[in-house]
């Protein structure tokens, strides 16, 4: 299936309400944080609104947590419980359980400032050429304060997400308000990662529209530990990265970017590099595969990626990228 579509099967998608505001959480073992999320969304001064929680197979208490939460606000918070299958499956979910006009992704440890969906909304409703109204977001540290303004790129107006989803996801998850329209557009979340960025370059490759709204709407919560992968982990990531790359790719060349475009050539580079990091942890076919990517995508590249592939010939991928030195004069 085209990744600019992965839609689901035709019907899944529940009949949509006029005006509705729906907001997705997934929940793993967040008991405590869940609630904050939650009160965000409640105290939201738009309606009507509507709360999907998925507990996404926890642990412990987190899912009496949700349902009392559900209790606390009937007709709003609705509760699924599911096996354990990532955050990109169960925010698919809960996507197919949806009601709104407008669709609302929010991580469990994050949280919308008061004015999010009446700001946004409202944005969108004056600019119907639109599917997407974005505001600033904060990041915040574990002591509640402000680390950053604006953080990422979400204090600058942007168009459209490509060209800019090649260089990185400059925004967060719960920085957008998505129209419904758009969300069936662009089909299902995948179980992959980075599934959110994934789903946001199928999006792009629509050329879907941004409006900008100059407000903080909401705050990320900055997490030390999370910049710090097992290798376990890590290599598992650089596999989930060999399948996303093309699909990202193929997505900018349907949202219109060009060979020539800036930022094709450091996704070249930055392909390039994940090509060295497979092939020093065996994944040969992956790091040739790459390889070829990165040729493709920025011809201006060509000569350096030659020298690569008669190297690879010769010594193997493994070895090439071992060979850190070496690589990074060739990326340079």
């Amino acid at each position: 299936m085209s990744p600019i579509s992965d839609a689901g099967a035709p019907g899944e998608e529940s009949a949509v309400v006029e005006n509705l505001v729906t907001t997705i959480i997934p929940v793993y073992n967040r008991p405590q944080m869940i609630v904050k999320a939650v009160n965000s969304v409640i105290a939201q001064t738009y309606r009507p609104i509507e709360l999907i929680l998925v507990n996404d197979g926890s642990t412990d208490n987190t899912g009496e947590v949700l349902e009392q939460l559900a209790l606390q606000h009937p007709g709003i918070v609705r509760v699924l419980h599911q096996q354990n299958s990532g955050a990109g499956l169960a925010r698919e979910a809960g996507r197919l359980l949806a009601r709104g006009q407008y669709i609302q992704y929010l991580d469990s440890d994050d949280w919308l400032l008061p004015g999010k969906f009446a700001t946004q909304v409202a944005a969108l409703r004056r600019h119907p050429e639109c599917d997407i109204a974005y505001g600033i977001t904060q990041l915040v540290n574990e002591s509640g304060e402000v680390v950053n303004p604006r953080s990422k790129r979400t204090g600058e107006r942007h168009d459209y997400l490509f060209p800019g989803l090649l260089v990185d996801r400059w925004w967060h998850t719960h920085t957008p308000l998505y129209s419904r329209q758009l969300c069936d557009l662009a089909g299902a979340w995948p179980k992959q990662r980075p599934e959110d960025w994934d789903l946001e370059a199928r999006m792009g490759a629509h050329r879907a529209r941004l409006i900008y709204c100059d407000t903080a709407v909401s705050c990320h919560l900055d997490h030390d530990s999370d910049k710090r992968f097992s290798r376990g982990n890590r290599e598992a990531y650089l596999r989930d990265e060999a399948w996303f790359l093309p699909r990202l790719y193929d997505c900018a060349i349907a949202g219109g970017v060009t060979a020539q475009a800036p930022e094709m050539e450091h996704f070249s580079r930055w392909v390039f590099m994940r090509a060295r990091h497979l092939g020093a942890i065996g994944e040969t076919e992956l790091a040739q595969c790459l390889f070829e990517l990165a040729a493709r995508a920025s011809p201006r590249c060509s000569l350096k990626m030659r020298i690569a592939g008669l190297l690879s010939a010769v010594v193997g991928w493994r070895t090439l990228g071992r060979m850190a030195g070496l690589w990074e004069r060739l990326s340079s």
